[in-house]
């Protein structure tokens, strides 16, 4: 007998809605959650589509972590503490044998970040995945693109590049070493949100954002909602071995620099400010406008959805 939307629910989903801030989870009309005196609430929402944002036949366990950690990573870029999600699902078929194991990466991710699934909806179409989450920040602090100013350096965590890496091998445009090949797809399939570090940098970056559409597309946001120019040094870009062990250093260092989906966060220090383990300096702020890396790149090249 084909599952009803209750049932799928109930059977997938319903166990995930446990959290600290949640007061009523899956089962009402709405969930309720509860913000700690002195807090607000920050929300976010992302869209992800088959053929589009994952290659078809990816397995639904990273499906699910990956859409999760996608919403997630805008809490991290705001300096935000998860409080919970919903999911909005859209499925061809009710396949059960899909939905326990795209069950099983969401609830990896909801362990990983202690972001609880409160509500959501189903319905059938093409496979779509829409993850809001929901975030508690404090009432007078918060992490935003606007901020830096001239003589501040400019930071980015982890590595960058190994994203837009992964999709050449899925293309079949370059064939690492097996080890290699491992990493890269892990990094696509399974981004991690910088949520620790963006509870780290609150009240100490002047601003910050995640990189999901390469490093100097959003190296723009920040340049335009700050008024300042973003000096970047393409020989400090922090790349990984799987990344280095590519055969042209020029087309590393391209995707380096544009390519999206790694979810690091792009962040300023003001002068005297020390980065957290596991950041890198790649440039500095400067009065002016725009970003500039040296080379003959288009800035605004980065993913674009029309």
């Amino acid at each position: 007998m084909p599952l009803d939307e209750f049932t799928l629910i109930y059977r997938y989903f319903s166990a995930l809605g446990r959290g600290e801030a949640v007061d009523l989870s899956v089962g009402d009309d709405c969930a309720i959650l509860r913000l700690a005196a002195g807090e607000r609430l920050a929300t976010s929402v992302d869209t992800m589509v088959e053929g589009v944002h994952f290659p078809a036949g990816t397995f639904p366990e990273d499906i699910g972590f990956r859409a999760v950690s996608v919403a997630a990573s805008d809490l991290a870029a705001m300096g935000a503490r998860p409080i919970g999600m919903t999911l909005a699902l859209t499925l061809p078929a009710a396949d059960e044998l899909w939905l326990h194991a795209f069950s099983q990466g969401l609830a990896a991710a909801v362990a990983r970040y202690r972001l609880p699934l409160v509500g959501g909806d189903t319905t059938r179409g093409p496979l779509t995945i829409t993850v809001q989450v929901l975030g508690a920040l404090p009432v007078d602090r918060a992490l935003l693109r606007g901020g830096a100013a001239p003589g501040d350096a400019l930071y980015v965590s982890g590595c960058l590049g190994d994203a837009a890496a992964a999709l050449a091998v899925l293309a079949g445009d370059w064939r690492p070493e097996p080890g290699h090949v491992e990493y890269l797809m892990d990094r696509f399939n399974r981004p991690v949100a910088r949520i620790e570090l963006g509870l780290a940098l609150l009240g100490v970056a002047s601003a910050a954002i995640d990189i999901s559409d390469g490093l100097l597309a959003d190296a723009g946001h920040i340049a335009d909602a700050s008024g300042v120019l973003l000096r970047v040094d393409p020989g400090l870009l922090p790349l990984s071995a799987a990344l280095l062990s590519h055969p042209d250093p020029d087309q590393a260092r391209r995707w380096a620099l544009t390519g999206g989906d790694d979810y690091e966060l792009l962040f300023c220090l003001p002068a005297g400010a020390t980065a957290p383990p596991g950041c890198t300096r790649i440039g500095r702020v400067e009065p002016g406008s725009g970003v500039d890396c040296g080379l003959d790149i288009d800035i605004a090249g980065g993913y674009r959805h029309f």
